[in-house]
């Protein structure tokens, strides 16, 4: 019998839901361990040291609730912290900015990619950087004619205009994602892209996917809509058969029995904040049942 994974989650609040439904939808064999959190909601604004510690407490929790795979579903986090986080845990993690910019550049077609983040993952110029590393490691557009004139030098790849959008997590945390008033920040912060001509554009923050329909009514069906979340999926799909072929080679043990015990559940929910408005938002925005949210307090 296969083994049964268990996948641990963590973002600044209800992000990370969106990339939380799409390991659930794909990934029927797997378990999921949610921290949201949203005490300490947004993390758009904090500093690379305290991005590193939540980071280092998210997972410390994580591995607590017996989490063998770590995704870092928050694109700040990944922008800053997860290089130091990698470094100091022996478990396996997945961020948000590689496989989103490698899955922009397989589908940009005329090669002007676009970015929303939060204002601290457009400082960090990660996204930037992360298009040209998937470029530089093989990475082609799937548009044939892009692709060829790309290799013949005849027309650029890369991230032309990246966005703060610091006012999209407090809407979308507040339940807001479908109000007037997100649509006319919405406006404001997409007409720079447009002006740039961006034919891709990346939702370099998991709480933006909330926003989609939103974002197609500005922008039209001409520009595609890169959600990471997708590519993330994919990369935890390779790395786990990698893990099941490591541990039926016997060239590592297979973990001992987790603090989960035999109970049969597929997802639990842990947040620093306000269980009732984590699960009242989250209900609302996945449309999904969350039925039991526990708080968790790491640290103030």
């Amino acid at each position: 019998m296969k083994k049964q994974r268990v996948i641990g989650i963590f973002d600044s609040g209800v992000g990370g839901l969106t990339v939380m439904k799409e390991i659930l939808e794909q990934l029927l064999d797997v378990r999921v361990v949610y921290f949201g959190d949203t005490a300490r909601v947004p993390y758009g604004n904090r500093s690379r040291e305290e991005l590193i510690l939540f980071g280092e407490e998210s997972v410390t929790f994580l591995i607590g609730q017996g989490a063998e795979v770590i995704v870092v579903a928050c694109n700040t986090s990944s922008a800053t912290a997860l290089p130091i986080l990698r470094d100091r845990f022996d478990v396996p993690m997945i961020g948000m900015v590689e496989p989103g910019a490698r899955l922009a550049v397989e589908k940009t077609i005329a090669g002007r990619i676009g970015l929303i983040a939060t204002e601290t993952t457009v400082r960090s110029k990660a996204y930037s950087s992360g298009v040209s590393r998937a470029l530089a490691k093989g990475s082609v557009p799937e548009n044939p004619v892009l692709r060829e004139a790309w290799q013949h030098g005849e027309q650029a790849i890369a991230l032309v205009k990246a966005q703060g959008c610091p006012l999209f997590v407090p809407l979308i945390e507040a339940g807001l994602a479908n109000s007037a008033e997100a649509r006319g920040i919405a406006r404001t912060y997409l007409t720079p892209l447009q002006a740039a001509g961006v034919d891709a554009l990346i939702l370099g923050c998991t709480h933006y996917p909330f926003l989609e329909p939103v974002i197609r009514e500005i922008l039209g069906e001409d520009v595609l809509i890169v959600d990471p979340a997708l590519a993330v999926v994919q990369e935890l799909k390779v790395l786990l058969q990698q893990m099941d072929q490591r541990e039926q080679s016997g060239l590592v043990l297979a973990p001992s029995g987790s603090v989960l015990g035999k109970s049969h559940w597929r997802t639990r929910y842990f947040v620093s904040g306000d269980p009732g408005l984590f699960r009242q938002v989250g209900n609302t925005l996945l449309q999904v049942p969350i039925d039991l949210v526990e708080q968790v307090i790491l640290s103030e």
